[in-house]
């Protein structure tokens, strides 16, 4: 059936080129590395940075002003959590109860969903019981989004015409822009979800009761409540006609102004009104508010825009972008005293869309260098131009067929998704390669019929790369099986992998059998079209010469090869093949151009020296394996068991990396220490068990987001006048060191239902400066300097690197200059964003305010969205009470900083209890007495004291609220609390502090609960070089030791379990424990479907073994401190390579996951033609045996080296990548290219397999 479907489409080849044209143009249109072309965006390929791994949920909020946590928790959140519990498919509920609303997480199975959830969460709150909430109390679905949809933060700034801050604006004028102008025209871009505001203060209406003047007209607060609520309203009176004309009637009764509202009537003595002036102050003043934004140390006013569930962020961000330039339009403004303008301006500080950009640049960096790698292999290992440009066809046409599935089924594109293209590269070309080398000595043979050498050769390969192809995806099951957050992680890589095998299966095997009909089979005969076409090619380089030099000499001297070739007076090999050697050359000029290994600093020169050496190293070895194969197969075949002793030794010496010496040696280290040999001493054994101490655990490294989110809190007794000073301690303390860009802090919530964080809680987004300046297209830059180095101002000053980082010294102060030098925005003692770090825990060192882990703001929130905590580890504590749970707590935090593997400075223990609470205590007797009902005085201290919210106000589209409140000298003092008046039924004013008593409490500043329960939280994170699981095993014996010995009991109806990544990790490595084994099996079934034999299969399989091998000797290599540990022209070729410690991460396992699809590529090619030959020549003598081995071998080792070469080469960009997104990319990439450069024994490990079992069979054949 494949066969006929490769005659049909080399048969239809006019068919063949419209189907893959159109393809084509489809691949372009939907890609997603544009976003500049208007409409065709809303068709291309969802983008973001990184996965959405955070749950499947929904949020619960409910507002209940006033009220403290302990009323929100019993009333509100415990109620509406036993009853959501109830919904099909709910995983966990997760609720926090805080002063004034109730906040409730409803997290469901991945597999329910999204939209239908809010369905049933809406069902369930529309049939609550009357009686289940407080009265007026309305529980409300959040937006359709979480926590990870905060794509763009912004500050709301003056500035003047040329972008200078100019200030001028009060909080309350911005914040009034912000609410009812910015917040609108953003909220109605498509794919947002919700604009939220942070900052500033929200106007309202207040009034200030006198009680003195209240009591001597002996009136009752719940009087003016009632006078201001029955002055504020609007009527309708239906119409009336006039002269056959309809009039619509309304009675206008809204407040415009603050006199609107003194003429209120409150009552009538004597028949004297007296009016709401006569007994209280009216005001337009700021509310109270639960949340404060802070940039550099000045509070400002600002907002976030969330995005849709589902939607595409970096199209979202685009349409906000373009909607921010049309409101720019209209954004008031006003003239300074200083007659300067400022114009309110919205300023970004956190714009997701660049890591997106900076994430997928880095992707695209290195897909164009593998390509560009590509064609310079197959050009140098095959010289052939047209073999080398069907084969380099394969990659840009299968990457576009990617982009087509990607987004027919909806597969994002992001740095994990994209990368499945990386790491599929070499496997892509090795499957054009395999067809071009076999059509290429196919055409060699006699014969004129090209078609059907064509056509031979493709049915010749077909099945050994259908084969190849099928074990690849076959292996990339276990990903898709992943569930939970490691699934969402991996699963569109193993989409987008799968997507390119097959895409490349098909262009291999039905497009380029065309293309190489055009290629080889089309004979020009007429010398002048040649010549008139290679013209055509001469003019269009001299028109590029001066738009793009580059290719336009490219082209001349492409041409002026061809007139050499065609009308020079010699006529040699170098001749004939002078324009290979020029689109080699051409090709590693480009390559270096993109690439610079070495750094933008060195000199071209030298990056091109270096990836020539390094091209040539690797094909030099691999071209030496080639020439001698012959002689290298023949001294294996005569020492077989020599020969195979070295894969058992690669084999042991990687377990023992994997697991350590320690683990592996268990058994003889338990049998000497039987014989009283002590093992601790030897110093032989003691050096293995430390040079091979096994390798570190993680679920994922981390993204490098080129920001940090620092998350420290405040003690939980702080108000908010003084976090408030700390937030701005901390920002002006950060925005301090050199390398800080912007930092912008918040304190308490944003007013959303996805931020439920308390006044005690920071949160400071800090955009750290790249490492060197760069120019307008995103390169680094370089500038003029003097002869010593230092860098020549404008101003004709001279000034070293590290003085103009101190002296603030900006891009404008700068000359550049194409042969200066690059600048460098970090310090010379900052190395990495961890010394970036490091400064800024140096800077937040305050009394009363906790240190933080390392956090990034997308990390963050996938972290808080999985466990609840803002810490990457943690253990939650349940228990029956809050007290008890604060205080294990705290024991447990006191335990857990003497660990060895444990920042000291990172762990800490929600202060749950710590809050300080005025409890006014009714006495009933008193109330009694004088006829009160416990009502009357509770909405006296409501009122008087809270503020209660009486009505609103509307002006044009606006609101304000109208507020009845005591005077604040009244309500912030305790004692004067006890003066106010109470009207009794009888008419009399009595004095609250007759009727209650004052009690002063500790209580909590929040109550979180999961699944009803009640739970704290103790957060923790690990030192450098240590993994989180390392973190949790140690955490669990230190509790351990501490029980035994007495120290630490667990009170009744507690207990702790932990949370954090490493759940994913523990939940991952199992999954992969039974799903590997059960794929390798497949695979081995593939093999054995291919050559009908256990043995024959074995023989490949063993492929496998020698990859895994290779891909944890190199693991181990990169865990060492020696391995590349040299410079090359004065650069270490460890920082080329980004090697440092790699830890046996998700990422990793699916780099070994990709390798076992390949491993067995070079066995199935070389084991196919050795079955093959031995069917058929049939050798009935030892000496035929080795003869056909040798000979089938040879045949098959050049495509076999080149798809090691193809795999190898062009991974050397993923690994030497240093740009967001490459801490992803390169764990992946490590095991795929040692498994690759170790499975290379398999040239001769299969022939010699195969040979030896052969011999094995003549010699029972003649027994």
């Amino acid at each position: 059936m494949l066969n006929k479907f490769i005659a049909y489409f080399l048969d239809n080849r006019l068919i063949t080129l419209i189907l893959f044209t159109l393809l084509i143009s489809w691949g372009i249109v939907v890609a997603p590395f544009n976003f500049n072309d208007g409409e065709s965006t809303l068709k291309r390929v969802s983008v973001d940075a990184i996965p959405n791994i955070g749950e499947n949920q929904q949020i619960v909020f409910t507002e209940w002003p006033g009220r403290s946590p302990q009323d929100i928790e019993d009333q509100i959140t415990y109620p509406l959590t036993s009853t959501l519990l109830g919904i099909s498919g709910v995983k966990a509920v997760r609720s926090s109860s805080m002063f004034g609303f109730s906040s409730i997480y409803v997290i469901f199975n991945d597999d329910v969903e999204y939209y239908w959830t809010r369905n049933r969460i809406l069902e369930k709150l529309n049939s609550l019981s009357p009686d289940l909430l407080p009265e007026n109390i309305k529980p409300s679905l959040g937006p359709d989004a979480t926590a990870l949809g905060q794509i763009f933060w912004y500050t709301l700034e003056g500035r003047d015409p040329d972008g200078n801050v100019t200030g001028g604006w009060d909080l309350q004028e911005m914040r009034k822009v912000q609410d009812y102008y910015i917040k609108f025209g953003l909220s109605a871009v498509p794919g947002v979800s919700e604009v939220a505001a942070i900052g500033g203060y929200i106007q309202e209406y207040q009034i200030d009761v006198n009680p003195f003047l209240m009591n001597s007209y002996d009136i009752s607060i719940d009087q003016v409540a009632l006078a201001v609520k029955n002055t504020n309203r609007d009527v309708g009176a239906k119409t009336i006609e006039i002269n056959q004309v309809e009039y619509l009637i309304r009675g206008l009764g809204y407040l415009k102004s603050i006199s609107d509202l003194e003429l209120a009537v409150v009552k009538l003595n004597d028949d004297v009104p007296i009016r709401i002036k006569d007994i209280a102050t009216v005001s337009m003043g700021p509310a109270e508010r639960r949340g404060i934004l802070d940039k550099a140390g000045a509070e400002a006013v600002g907002g976030v825009v969330v995005s849709r569930f589902d939607s595409n962020p970096m199209e979202v961000i685009q349409q906000v972008k373009e909607k921010i330039t049309q409101l720019a339009k209209g954004m008031p403004s006003k003239v300074l005293e200083d007659g300067r303008i400022s114009k309110l301006t919205l300023i970004p500080f956190y714009d997701r869309s660049q890591l997106i950009e900076e994430t997928l640049d880095t992707l695209w960096d290195a897909l164009t260098l593998e390509i560009l790698i590509t064609i310079i292999i197959v050009l140098i290992m095959i010289f052939n131009l047209r073999a080398s440009l069907m084969i380099a066809a394969v990659l840009p046409i299968s990457i576009l067929l990617v982009f087509i599935l990607m987004r027919v089924f909806n597969v994002e594109a992001n740095i994990v998704a994209l990368s499945g293209i990386a790491i599929a590269i070499g496997t892509l070309v090795d499957l054009g390669i395999i067809f071009s080398e076999n059509v290429i000595r196919h055409i060699q043979l006699d014969g004129n019929d090209v078609l059907a050498k064509i056509k031979t050769a493709t049915k010749e390969v077909s099945g050994a790369i259908f084969t190849a192809v099928a074990t690849t995806i076959i292996s990339f099951i276990p990903v898709f099986t992943l569930e939970a957050a490691e699934g969402k992680l991996f699963r569109p890589l193993a989409f987008t992998k799968t997507f390119a095998l097959s895409t490349a299966l098909l262009i291999t095997l039905f497009l380029l059998p065309t293309l190489a009909y055009f290629l080889f089979g089309l004979k020009v005969k007429k010398k002048q079209v040649t010549l008139i076409f290679n013209g055509i090619i001469l003019i269009g380089g001299v028109i590029l010469l001066g738009i793009i030099p580059w290719a336009g000499s490219i082209l001349i001297v492409l041409s002026a090869t061809y007139f050499l070739k065609v009308h020079g007076p010699l006529d040699n090999w170098l001749i004939r093949n002078l324009s290979v050697f020029v689109i080699a050359s051409v090709s590693i000029w480009l390559l270096t151009s993109y690439w610079m290994p070495i750094g933008i600093s060195e000199p071209f020169h030298i990056n091109l020296l270096f990836i020539v050496l390094l091209l040539g190293f690797i094909l030099g070895t691999l071209s030496l394996i080639i020439y001698r194969y012959d002689q290298i197969l023949e001294w294996c075949l005569d020492h077989k068991w020599s020969f195979l002793s070295l894969p058992l030794i690669l084999i042991f010496m990687a377990f023992t990396i994997w697991q350590g010496f320690s683990k592996i040696s268990s058994p003889l280290l338990s049998r000497l220490d039987k014989v009283r040999v002590n093992t601790s001493e030897n110093k032989i054994l003691s050096s293995l068990v430390h040079a091979f101490p096994g390798i570190g655990t993680e679920f994922m490294p981390s993204l490098d987001e080129g920001s940090f989110l620092l998350m420290p809190s405040s003690m939980p007794h702080i108000g908010l006048a003084e976090n408030k000073a700390l937030l701005q301690q901390i920002d002006q303390r950060v925005a301090n060191i050199p390398e800080i860009e912007t930092i912008v802090g918040k304190l308490g919530r944003v007013n959303s239902p996805l931020d439920p964080a308390p006044i005690s809680m920071f949160e400071n987004i800090i955009n750290y400066k790249s490492e060197y300046l760069l120019n307008t297209a995103g390169q680094r830059a370089t500038f003029k300097t003097d002869n010593y180095g230092h860098f020549i101002l404008t101003s004709g000053e001279q000034i070293g690197n590290d003085q103009a980082i101190l002296r603030r010294i900006t891009k404008d102060q700068l000359i550049e200059d194409p042969q200066g030098r690059i600048y460098r925005n970090w310090r010379s003692t900052i190395h990495s964003s961890d010394d970036i770090w490091n400064e800024i825990i140096d800077a937040t060192h305050l009394p009363g305010v906790t240190s933080a882990p390392k956090l990034q703001p997308i990390e963050t929130r996938l972290i808080m969205l999985q466990s609840g905590m803002r810490a990457p580890i943690g253990i939650k504590v349940y228990g029956p009470d809050l007290e008890t749970i604060n205080d294990f707590g705290v024991r447990l935090e006191n335990i857990i900083k003497e660990g060895r593997t444990i920042l000291p400075e990172a762990v800490f223990a929600d202060r749950i209890i710590g809050k300080p609470y005025i409890h006014l205590n009714i006495d009933r007797a008193a109330i009694a007495r004088y006829g009160l009902s416990m009502e009357n005085v509770q909405r006296h201290i409501e009122i008087a004291i809270g503020g209660m919210q009486i009505s609103t106000a509307l002006e044009g589209r606006e609101r304000y609220p109208i507020r009845v409140r005591y005077p604040r000298e009244l309500r912030d003092d305790p004692n004067e609390l006890m003066n106010i008046y109470v009207a009794t039924p009888i008419g009399a004013q009595v004095l609250l502090g007759d009727l209650v008593n004052i009690e002063y409490q500790r209580g909590p500043q929040i109550i979180k609960s999961e699944n009803s329960f009640l739970v704290g939280y103790v957060l923790l994170d690990k030192k450098e070089g240590f993994t989180e699981l390392d973190v949790v095993n140690e955490v669990n014996e230190l509790i351990s030791q501490k029980m035994n010995s007495g120290e630490l009991t667990i009170p009744e109806g507690v207990h702790y379990e932990f949370a954090g990544n490493f759940q994913n990790q523990l939940r991952a490595e199992k999954r992969f424990m039974i799903i590997i084994p059960l794929v390798l099996v497949i695979i081995f079934l593939i093999l054995y479907l291919q050559f009908k034999s256990v043995t024959s299969s074995f023989m490949v399989f063993v492929g496998i073994l020698m990859a895994f091998s290779g891909g944890f000797i190199l693991l181990g290599l990169y865990n060492t401190d020696w391995f590349l540990n040299f410079s090359f022209f004065g650069t270490n070729m460890r920082n080329i390579f980004q090697i440092q410690p790699i830890n046996l991460s998700v990422a990793v396992w699916v780099g070994f996951i990709a390798l076992f699809g390949i491993a067995t590529d070079d066995g199935v090619l070389i084991g196919t033609y050795l079955k093959q030959q031995f069917d058929k020549e049939q050798p009935k003598t030892l000496a035929a045996i080795r003869a056909v081995t040798l000979t089938a071998g040879s045949k098959r080792i050049r495509p076999a080296v080149m798809t090691t070469a193809t795999t190898l080469i062009a991974l050397l960009p993923v690994l030497t990548s240093s740009g967001r997104g490459s801490d992803i990319m390169i764990p992946m990439a490590i095991p795929i290219f040692g498994g690759m450069l170790v499975a290379g024994i398999t040239y001769f490990i299969t022939p010699v397999l195969f040979c030896w079992k052969k011999e094995l069979d003549l010699k029972r054949e003649n027994i």
